[in-house]
């Protein structure tokens, strides 16, 4: 499947497969959508814990961990698990800018070490930053009460609908503390029934720019 590597909106690359019309991130900033919906709307919710459990569907480019990580700093411990069943390769993660556009280039080595470092393990990029990485059909996930927080960054409903199931959101129920969170840059009627199906609250949140909305999920108590 052909690949290319596109600048978006905000000057942040991602990578485009076109013969699916389909694009790792919003082509109005890939950037601007990482930080306004899974940060913002995400892990800020929990800036007052010292630590936060976090599972990423659909890891990519890297680009949410990484963001993660430099809004953690110093600031609270993330074990972050990424799952992702089509890495990208060696080549495509060069040519990602995301480093220099956040301005973070004293952080290039972890950027580089967040790709580099093994899967199916634990890994301690820093002290304060555990990464998983699990090449992993999201169908397959199992895991039970573990995660404070879902960034759920699949690709697009009319691309894959199956991911956006009531058979996938229960999985993403399952695995959620109580009271945790699902994040996603996605709001369409049929997705917010499939989360409320299986037991989420729902909330429509403003989208990312360029976007007129975004989903937020809370697991019951």
């Amino acid at each position: 499947m052909k690949r290319e590597i596109i600048i978006t909106n905000d000057g942040s690359t991602t990578i485009r497969i076109p013969d699916w019309n389909e694009n790792y991130h919003s082509t109005h900033g890939a950037i601007q959508e990482a930080k306004h919906v899974f940060i913002k709307n995400g892990l800020e919710l929990f800036q007052n814990q010292d630590s936060v459990s976090i599972l990423e569907i659909g890891f990519g480019t890297g680009l949410n961990a990484f963001i993660t990580f430099l809004e953690s700093l110093n600031k609270k411990k993330v074990n972050y698990v990424g799952v992702e069943a089509y890495p990208v390769s060696e080549d495509e993660v060069k040519q990602m800018n995301y480093v220099s556009e956040l301005e973070a280039t004293q952080y290039q080595t972890i950027f580089d070490k967040m790709h580099s470092c093994n899967w199916e393990s634990e890994q301690k990029i820093t002290d304060n930053f555990i990464l998983t990485k699990r090449k992993q059909f999201f169908q397959d996930i199992e895991d039970k009460n573990q995660f404070d927080l879902i960034y759920f960054d699949a690709f697009g409903f009319p691309l894959q609908p199956e991911l956006w199931s009531d058979v996938i959101f229960k999985k993403m129920y399952d695995a959620l503390l109580p009271k945790g969170v699902l994040v996603t840059y996605a709001c369409r009627s049929s997705i917010k029934n499939a989360m409320l199906s299986v037991g989420f609250s729902i909330e429509k949140l403003p989208g990312a720019p360029g976007k007129r909305e975004m989903l937020r999920a809370t697991k019951k108590a």
